[in-house]
């Protein structure tokens, strides 16, 4: 039996703890530690499921330890250097008390403003309350040893004064605050002569500098506020980039997880890695087929794939396989979707990886991501690569508008240069590049040798937007055949990219849902396509009712003369409905895909746009702000038409294509009042000509007024109904009549024109022609108007205003 263990009958006077050695052993061990209790004493219950410490957290611990501990040390009175001994009095009591019973050692001025009293070690072994009664909690506290003892406190069992009260002979035992130090001298020379203590008696005072804990730490605690917060940002970026954290906190965060001290996949060093996109075979695979509205694209892109599976044959006959093509289009028309089509067909992998994946903060990554990619690709041959929107790295170098040098992205681009241009082994790598900025790319990337193609996706005409719809069309549950949709919505969208077809097929699915209809129909589709152009409808916006009439008369003045000119893009609704976030009203158009415009065009098109102020004049007696559109539109046309397509004769054939953003123009002032004269002009002719349609197609604009109120949206038949049928018949097929008549639209074109030839033939044979201007009345046609012409020509349908 050990003979520290406790009698029989005594255990419970025992103190806890003080068992024998080999119970205290065996009850060492934590409760709850589950019998995994880890040797190292470096992990928590539960073996090496320790969690991951934030950096920011443990730092936060640390200053509010120290702060903590500070105050806990430093809260005694400051006379005591912490130990909570000394007593503070008044210069008073100094003086009566102290100074004047001869106790006094010497003082120390401390930081300028606190007095240390030390008393000599007699009078405080005699008295522990020198010169009068001393506060409780010195008789209490107060320990000290003897004069003559050997200095071992322990042995003669008394406590030495906390803080080392022993200083030259004398014990700190007193303090007191001073105002300044010159006051407090000039008071204890009074004293001492007072007191008729001789000159060569007189207390000694030292002048000290004293810190406190608890200054240093509030000192200290901001800037260990701010490495910590610089510290964990750092450290949360370099995670969300994959690489774990910075050093030996993040490599043992990132230990856990299997990958060392580096923390992360990789660590700090891990920056270089290239954020690729690859994609899977099985899952992602994309073949032409399931491209649409790009023809003559997917041509030159299947050479490519030719490249990559036969590439003896181009090389038996000397050729070298293209190192890379640059795809050129608006966005949303399909370049990334033919890149992924262009590796599915030639069963190769393919890397994609945006530009602005190559900037980062750091400088030297941008480099080393691009060595990067083209390493893997390397280890992948044969292999495209696809770096989507290029111009971020690719831009033309010397812009970057800088202080000297060049920046990173110059770097970035001049790597990228080299790899592409260096890499000798690297046959079988195919590089495609998307933008559409092609203008602001540097020279070198698009030299033989890099980009050796420049590809062009555009906006699909008819035929591809026909196939488009097709495509998008097959997912969704139609009320017909979705041919029939395809040729009519084809019609119905001109100028709009794949992605804005596919918003418009999703829209159409979501209107039917939203009318709890079972399939989706053509009512869907051009609510989608109001929607994606016009913006939501806001029928519940507050609108007076004489707003309500202005917007009416100016949709009508749009709509009715356009409708009576020849060369006007054919009309397709009127609408009074609020739209968006400034749309009142519109009248919506059906243009045709025409690349050249002639005179007579641009005329007949500056007159439809003037058609709304022009009816506010006539039938309202007073203009309003809202043709402000409308005018910033005929403007810009005017000045094309004058300065641009040099159909002006004063200004002559010269064009005067300029930035927007230029600080000088190419012309003279001479030049330029002249241009802006001919455009006054011009613009005042036009008005002129649009007021005296107005005025004789009154009535008709006034009952087409009367109904958008009724009834807020005119669709076609209304306005034929109202109108009669468009006098300007055109002898090729139009987009409208494709929308009207789908497939058959030919026919029925034909079948019109052959009727109004009849009709022609009649009038020859006899009959006499209606009358100039005359209305048929609702729902009949209007005559063929003849008017005078500038030059004096006759033509047919414009009266023309000198």
């Amino acid at each position: 039996m050990s003979s520290n263990a406790p009698r029989k009958g005594f255990e419970n006077f025992t103190p806890r703890g003080q068992g024998s050695g080999a119970k205290q052993a065996k009850s060492s061990k934590p409760e709850g530690s589950g019998g995994n209790q880890n040797p190292k004493g470096n992990e928590g219950p539960g073996g090496d499921q320790q969690e991951s410490v934030n950096p920011l957290n443990a730092l936060l611990n640390l200053v509010a330890l120290v702060a903590l501990g500070a105050f806990v040390f430093g809260r005694g009175d400051p006379g005591s250097g912490g130990g909570g001994r000394s007593a503070e009095i008044s210069f008073q009591e100094f003086r009566n008390r102290l100074l004047a019973n001869g106790v006094v050692a010497r003082l120390e001025v401390a930081n300028g403003n606190l007095v240390k009293v030390y008393v000599r070690s007699d009078a405080a072994a005699d008295d522990p309350g020198v010169g009068g009664a001393a506060p409780a909690h010195q008789h209490e506290e107060v320990f000290y040893t003897a004069p003559g003892s050997t200095g071992a406190a322990g042995a003669q069992g008394q406590a030495a004064p906390a803080g080392d009260a022993r200083h030259n002979g004398g014990v700190l035992r007193y303090y007191f605050h001073i105002g300044s130090v010159d006051s407090f001298e000039r008071k204890l020379d009074e004293a001492q002569r007072e007191l008729g203590i001789p000159p060569s008696a007189q207390l000694p005072v030292k002048y000290v500098d004293e810190v406190s804990l608890v200054a240093v730490a509030l000192e200290m605690a901001p800037t260990l506020l701010l490495i910590g917060a610089t510290y964990w940002l750092v450290s949360r970026q370099m995670r969300q980039m994959g690489m774990g954290g910075m050093g030996g906190l993040g490599g043992r965060m990132g230990g856990r997880n299997g990958r060392g001290g580096q923390g992360g996949a990789g660590g700090f060093f891990g920056m270089g890695k290239a954020n690729i996109s690859f994609m899977d075979k099985s899952k992602d695979k994309i073949m032409f087929k399931d491209v649409a509205g790009c023809d003559e694209a997917k041509v030159e892109v299947m050479e490519f794939v030719d490249f990559l599976k036969n590439p003896n044959k181009y090389k038996d006959l000397g050729a070298k396989i293209p190192k890379g093509a640059l795809l050129v289009g608006p966005p949303g028309t399909g370049k990334t979707l033919l890149a992924k089509a262009t590796a599915g067909e030639a069963g190769v992998p393919f890397l994609s990886i945006s530009g602005s994946d190559f900037m980062e903060m750091f400088v030297g990554v941008g480099p080393a991501r691009v060595r990067d990619l083209f390493a893997q690709a390397r280890t992948q041959n044969p292999s495209i690569i696809f770096i989507d929107e290029i111009d971020a790295i690719g831009r033309a170098r010397g812009r970057s508008g800088g202080m000297g040098g060049h920046d990173e992205r110059e770097n970035t681009l001049n790597q990228l240069l080299v790899e592409m241009d260096g890499f000798g082994t690297t046959s079988g790598v195919v590089v495609l590049g998307g933008t559409n900025r092609p203008d602001i790319l540097d020279k070198a990337l698009l030299r033989p040798g890099r980009f050796d193609r420049m590809i062009t996706v555009d906006t699909p005409d008819i035929k591809g937007r026909e196939q488009i719809f097709r495509v998008h069309l097959a997912k969704l549950k139609l009320a017909k055949d979705p041919d029939y949709y395809a040729e009519r919505l084809a019609a119905l969208t001109p100028g709009m990219s794949g992605a804005d077809i596919a918003n418009v097929c999703n829209e159409a699915a979501l209107h039917a849902a939203r009318k709890n209809l079972d399939c989706v129909d053509l009512v869907n589709f051009e609510a989608a396509i109001d929607r994606v152009i016009g913006g939501l409808e806001k029928k519940n916006k507050v609108i007076s009712v004489e707003e309500r009439r202005t917007v009416a008369y100016h949709e009508s003045g749009h709509a009715v003369v356009s409708w009576f000119l020849e060369y006007a893009e054919p009309l397709l609704k009127v609408s009074i409905v609020p739209r968006g976030t400034a749309v009142l009203g519109f009248a919506q158009y059906l243009p045709n895909e025409n690349v050249l415009l002639t005179k007579e065009q641009l005329l007949d098109r500056v007159c439809a746009t003037l058609g709304g102020r022009a009816a506010e004049q006539v039938m309202l007696g007073k203009i309003s702000t809202g043709a402000v559109n409308d005018l910033e539109r005929i403007t810009q046309m005017a000045y094309s038409q004058v300065a641009v397509y040099g159909m002006n004769e004063k200004v002559g054939l010269v064009s005067f294509r300029m930035d927007r953003e230029a600080f000088d123009k190419p012309y003279s002032d001479e030049t330029a009042q002249l241009i802006d004269e001919e455009v006054r002009s011009f613009v005042d002719m036009a008005y002129k000509r649009t007021v005296a349609m107005v005025e004789q197609y009154r009535d008709r604009i006034e009952a087409m007024t009367q109904e958008l109120l009724s009834k807020e949206v005119l669709s076609l038949d209304d306005i034929e109904r109202l109108l009669g049928k468009r006098p300007h018949m055109s002898a090729e097929l139009r987009n409208i009549d494709r929308f009207r008549h789908g497939s058959g639209a030919a026919a029925v074109i034909a079948a019109e024109q052959a009727a109004a030839a009849a009709a022609a033939g009649a009038q020859e044979g006899g009959q006499a022609p209606p009358s100039s201007g005359g209305d048929k009345g609702e729902g009949g046609e209007g005559g063929e108007q003849e008017g005078a012409a500038k030059g004096g020509k006759k033509r047919p349908g414009l009266v023309v205003a000198t």
